[in-house]
């Protein structure tokens, strides 16, 4: 599984984000655990040393103990997720009720009007968190309009 995390997810996906996502700001991003010498050590390790169930990363993590303080080293991950369900209820709002609420999407008949008016007040109200739903319903109509009859 690292193997091909290492073919395929990595370039495909996660330097592909930081790359565009790093030029979109004009920065200029090095990844100096990918030189091919440490990917090369990392490689020949035994898998003890690389993770166990519960840790992973663990001779980086080790080293890392020299110059990081704990806090750093235990938080937990950060990814590259949007802020989708502030969107949703700031800046996306009028075009996610104006999308959902109109008449031909309910015309249609694949969502229940109630039930998507009360995933959209509960979201705006902070009681739960429906972002990739009403996303996901959001995108689906919006493809629906576009879709040849």
């Amino acid at each position: 599984m690292l193997w091909l995390d290492l073919m395929t997810y990595l370039p495909d996906d996660i330097l592909v984000k930081v790359d565009r996502m790093s030029m979109a700001c004009s920065l200029e991003v090095r990844s100096p655990l990918l030189d091919h010498q440490v990917v090369e050590f990392a490689a020949q390790l035994p898998r003890a040393h690389k993770f166990g169930l519960l840790d992973g990363k663990r001779v980086l993590r080790h080293l890392a103990r020299r110059y990081l303080p704990h806090a750093i080293l235990e938080r937990p991950k950060q990814g590259f997720a949007i802020p989708l369900a502030g969107w949703l209820q700031r800046e996306l709002r009028p075009w996610l009720e104006e999308t959902l609420r109109s008449g031909t999407c309910r015309q249609r008949g694949f969502f229940v009007p109630a039930r998507v008016e009360e995933m959209m007040a509960d979201h705006q109200q902070g009681r739960r968190d429906y972002s990739q739903q009403l996303w996901a319903l959001l995108v689906l109509e919006l493809w629906l309009e576009g879709a040849p009859s």
